[in-house]
């Protein structure tokens, strides 16, 4: 496996990113993670997505950590500022399962709540199942964890998205996060998430990974998804979904974990109003409080 490496440089004067880098190294591959915050508070962990990075949550970190919160935010391996295996066939569902299920253990994380997103979702919430001792509350926001049937139907956004990821000669890192949100960004923000990627071949994991999404029943990680949901759907864990109104690929996937998830019933679950897709670039403010109001009410 061929290892690719950001240069440090790419990632210098980046705009309300001024946390200190800590990396952990697994399998010849550096794992790189901010962790912000008391050494010893609440940990809240902060899962990213495609093709994001822990840059996504900057407004956030702050907030919760001034709050008391330890706030750790890794980066996927792929993305952000950890390593980048360069070919497609590097990066699968379960290693990726995999390499934030050993980081987890190695910084040993324990009475964690879960902030997760997009990709984030797919591997977190697998994480979590596996690793349940270590979970106090999960909030899941545009995101889920597919374990289709015959019957499951893609949304034709995502069919669009996978097949453009998939077959298009340029992938444009910052135009794919601005067609993600509500809002226009400023270019230095769109900066800040191309500096993972100088050049084409820093792009394998984050090319491939709408393509590992199980979208039929006899796909690998379809099982391995369908045994987390028969641990989520006896898990009373305090589960709590909040989705944007703009997100066309995940709107309306947040039903059936309310409907499935012992610890999601009787909560008061949030639509978060004018945000697209990565609505942590939108909603920063109103995130962080509803991930610590909803730490509060469920202590």
């Amino acid at each position: 496996m061929k290892i690719l490496r950001t240069p440090e440089n790419r990632f210098v004067g980046l705009t309300d990113y001024p946390f200190k880098p800590h990396y952990i190294e697994l399998d010849g591959i550096r794992i790189h993670y901010v962790d912000e915050g008391p050494t010893h508070a609440k940990p809240i962990l902060l899962m990213h997505g495609e093709p994001s990075w822990s840059y996504l949550y900057r407004h956030i970190i702050p907030m919760l950590a001034k709050n008391g919160y330890r706030v750790v935010a890794p980066d996927l391996v792929g993305f952000g500022k950890s390593d980048k295996p360069s070919k497609k066939s590097d990066h699968t569902y379960r290693k990726h399962v995999s390499w934030i299920e050993q980081w987890l253990k190695k910084i040993d994380l324990h009475n964690i709540t879960m902030f997760c997103q997009d990709w984030g979702s797919l591997i977190g919430l697998r994480v979590a199942a596996q690793n349940k001792d270590r979970f106090s509350r999960i909030i899941l926001s545009n995101g889920g964890l597919p374990a289709p049937t015959l019957k499951t139907k893609m949304p034709k956004a995502f069919k669009k998205w996978r097949a453009f990821s998939k077959y298009s000669p340029i992938l444009p890192i910052g135009k794919i996060i601005q067609l993600g949100t509500y809002k226009t960004l400023p270019k230095y923000v769109i900066k800040g998430y191309t500096a993972p990627f100088p050049r084409n071949k820093y792009k394998a994991g984050a090319r491939i990974f709408p393509s590992l999404v199980p979208m039929t029943p006899d796909d690998p990680e379809t099982a391995p998804n369908q045994k987390a949901w028969e641990i989520f759907s006896k898990w009373d864990i305090p589960f709590l979904t909040a989705f944007s109104n703009k997100d066309p690929i995940t709107r309306g996937g947040a039903e059936i974990f309310q409907r499935k998830i012992p610890g999601a019933k009787g909560l008061n679950h949030i639509t978060i109003k004018n945000a697209g897709h990565f609505l942590q670039e939108e909603k920063g403010e109103e995130i962080s409080k509803i991930i610590i109001d909803f730490i509060s009410s469920s202590s």
